[in-house]
């Protein structure tokens, strides 16, 4: 998963980068493998800070003031395909057509189509691994097809219409234009989440935000929170606010696996507010069941989140270190433990042993989802579907995988209608992780085994030489060594209309970059 932040201030005078970073370390939960924030200065100049780390490792006051500039996007990353090098740390930049910056959340299904039509057709280079650059570069091109010297949201809403027309997925996106403003953007149907909201400012203007969960517009003071819709692009500027439907009507399928674990408890995604799922469920539970509800488990919150972290190994060390039982709650008990989801098994298996180790007699597993059988191919890092426990496994044998005395999952039905019933206007979710259907089709076996064979753990554990080259098969331009450190160059950039010829650098040359910068 990714989170996405876009800002613009009303007073360009304003810098946004604190506000920025403060709204990323909201998201950090979204993703904990990079993040970065580009702002817009004078004269549209871009300044750029981002790395491979945490929100508050990657920013300190320092880099935060050299980041200039009213307007800015930013990110917050976890890998769901390629590698974790810090070159694909976004936001992601290209100077041609007019100067755009570009942070993406979900993920493409039809990138070897999308990557052939770059190199043979448009004549753009590709220089990592993610398919968000290649998705910067498709509304590049769209917008470079005008030929004008200067464009307008006309322009912008075309070349984005026409983007979703190419691009096959799930993509929600915020960009900046140099000097322009901000724009948004989703996929037509809907499948990863994004807000905008407005703040009006003592000097009578307005600022404007987009993100991916409310949660950070009611922490940063921002009013009347609505979701960009499936297919709709948003232009705003400092004198306008532009909305339009730019893609042709799809069905509405946000993924309902953010409700069941990515998202914030404190954030409400098209018009459903989202539970701190197992403790909402084991209350319920337990009062239903008449049983006395307890925390058995005391959680260290300064442990990342088990699930988003790279690396099977890292994963099961970081469970004991995360969570830790408590001998009284478990002592002679029979105990039913209550949690959102299990995907691995990994969480679910140790905390099981950890309740015996501590003198549990049996212990119930009750999961607030069904079983995940099947791969993501939205966005949602799940490396294979041989590493989730449930696939190719009744629920007697996760039990047994787990150590489980006995598992017990929630119905599909159930799941959805407990959604549904905070906004009956969403027609249906995507629920492929517990059906293997996939809203947009398109996803067949070998599309499955070749997106396995990317998320694999020990690649992204390995830097990759030769970037899409190597992967996906594109012809011989792919970047051969690290000759250039992406997210350590410091320098200008003025962008301007021109040639987009072929860069054999890293795509943050030529940017002003303040991190750790001496």
């Amino acid at each position: 998963m990714c989170g996405i932040l876009g800002l613009l201030s009303h007073d360009p005078s304003i810098d946004v980068a604190q506000e920025i970073c403060e709204g990323l370390a909201l998201l950090q939960h979204r993703g904990q493998d990079a993040c970065g924030i580009v702002t817009c200065g004078p004269k549209g100049r871009f300044y750029q800070c981002k790395a491979n780390g945490m929100v508050r490792d990657v920013f300190d006051a320092h880099s935060l003031s050299r980041l200039v500039g009213g307007m800015g996007i930013g990110h917050v990353r976890y890998p769901t395909a390629g590698s974790s090098h810090h070159a694909e740390a976004q936001p992601f930049y290209v100077n041609s057509p007019y100067g755009i910056v570009f942070a993406h959340n979900g993920n493409l299904i039809n990138t070897a189509e999308l990557l052939h039509f770059m190199d043979a057709t448009a004549h753009r280079h590709i220089n990592t691994n993610s398919d968000s650059e290649l998705l910067l570069n498709i509304f590049a091109d769209n917008l470079q097809k005008t030929g004008k010297f200067r464009i307008n949201e006309e322009d912008i809403f075309n070349a984005i219409g026409h983007l979703t027309v190419q691009a096959k997925g799930a993509y929600a996106c915020v960009a900046m234009l140099a000097g322009f403003g901000i724009i948004a953007f989703r996929d037509p149907n809907g499948i990863r989440p994004l807000g905008m909201a407005s703040r009006k400012t003592a000097t009578g203007g307005t600022d404007y935000l987009f993100a991916s969960e409310s949660v950070v517009a009611d922490a940063s003071g921002f009013t009347n929170w609505e979701d960009v819709k499936p297919g709709e692009a948003v232009i705003i500027t400092r004198s306008s606010v532009s909305r339009r439907q730019v893609a042709k009507p799809a069905a509405f399928s946000p993924d309902i696996f953010e409700y069941v674990y990515f998202a914030r408890p404190d954030s409400v995604l098209d018009g459903v507010s989202v539970p701190d799922t197992s403790r909402v469920a084991a209350l319920n539970l337990a009062q239903k069941l008449k049983l006395p509800y307890r925390e058995g488990f005391i959680k260290n919150r300064y442990v990342g989140r088990t699930f988003i972290m790279p690396g099977q190994q890292l994963r099961q060390k970081n469970v004991r270190k995360k969570l830790n039982a408590m001998a009284l709650e478990f002592v002679d008990k029979n105990v039913l433990i209550v949690d959102d989801s299990i995907v691995r098994g990994t969480t679910s298996k140790e905390i099981i042993q950890m309740a015996k180790d501590v003198g549990a007699k049996k212990v119930i597993v009750a999961s607030c989802a069904p079983p995940i059988r099947f791969s993501n191919v939205y966005g949602i890092d799940m490396p294979s579907r041989a590493e989730l426990v449930a696939h190719n496994r009744d629920t007697e044998a996760v039990a047994k995988e787990i150590g489980a005395d006995l598992v017990i999952f929630q119905k599909l039905d159930d799941l959805v209608s407990s959604v549904r019933q905070f906004n009956p206007s969403i027609p249906q979710f995507d629920c492929s992780v517990f059906t293997g259907e996939y809203v947009t089709g398109g996803v067949d076996e070998a599309y499955l085994q070749g997106l396995e064979r990317l998320r694999a753990d020990n690649v992204k554990e390995k830097t990759l030489v030769g970037g899409v080259s190597n992967i996906e098969g594109k012809g011989g331009r792919g970047m051969q060594g690290n000759s250039v450190n992406g997210a350590h160059v410091n320098g200008d950039l003025q962008p301007s209309v021109g040639d987009d010829g072929p860069t054999y650098g890293d795509d943050t040359v030529g940017l002003h970059n303040g991190w750790n910068l001496n």
